[in-house]
């Protein structure tokens, strides 16, 4: 059976990373998610895929140079579909106390050393005091990350993003000690995913969109696949 997890909520749907599109996404019955973070200037973990506000807020600047009081008070419906009402730029807390999800990809972008750190050590606390470690896997294509996943929270579950051939991605996320594997479904060869799976990692494919390529990588054997419209995996998943 493969899994559906809506990709930063229901991107295609409703206005990415917002409480919007993540509610959206649990009302198709979709119980798995994938979201992106970064830090806010004051160490809070914002939802939010890009380093920079434009693209999604219309606000110039980084997430970083702000606080997670006014980023909180940022609409970011823009650059998606049509939404009559703001959506806020929301934080991880809101979400873990918002939205009741099975199993959470939290995918963090390239770091420093030390920001990598400290957004590891952010997720480790928020997961602790949610009590819902074992409902997460940190996803990331920095080695930074990864790193310090493995350093800081060597109990947390992790995943390599891969997107480019050049290495092999199932010898980095051993060396990583990964059990997710996020592949770009152009990677996703039958060779590879019974090789993935013989290692003993869940193989997680994105961003699947066609109805199509979602039957044909379902009857391929991935474990799930990560799509903007969950609405329209389970439909054709379903059938």
């Amino acid at each position: 059976m493969t899994l559906i997890y809506g990709h930063r909520g229901a991107k295609g749907e409703a206005p990415e990373n917002t409480l919007t599109s993540f509610k959206q996404c649990l009302e198709h019955g979709v119980r798995h998610c994938e979201l992106d973070l970064h830090l806010s200037r004051d160490g809070q973990l914002m939802v939010i895929h890009d380093p920079s506000l434009k693209r999604t807020t219309g606000r110039r600047g980084k997430v970083v140079e702000h606080s997670a009081a006014e980023l909180v008070g940022y609409d970011a419906r823009h650059g998606g579909p049509g939404w009559k009402t703001s959506c806020p730029i929301p934080t991880l807390e809101q979400l873990f106390e918002q939205c009741d999800f099975e199993h959470w990809q939290l995918e963090v972008k390239s770091a420093s050393r030390v920001r990598a750190a400290r957004t590891v050590l952010a997720i480790q606390a928020l997961a602790e005091r949610f009590g819902n470690k074992d409902r997460i896997t940190v996803t990331s294509s920095s080695r930074e990350v990864l790193r310090a996943l493995k350093r800081l929270a060597p109990e947390m579950s992790r995943g390599l993003v891969a997107e480019y051939n050049w290495l092999d991605p199932l010898k980095v996320a051993a060396h990583y000690g990964c059990s997710m594997l996020a592949l770009n479904w152009t990677l996703c060869t039958p060779e590879r995913l019974a090789k993935a799976q013989k290692a003993g990692l869940h193989v997680t494919v994105w961003t699947v969109n066609e109805p199509a390529l979602m039957r044909r990588l379902a009857d391929f054997g991935v474990d799930s696949i990560i799509t903007d419209f969950p609405g329209l995996a389970v439909d054709t998943l379903k059938r």
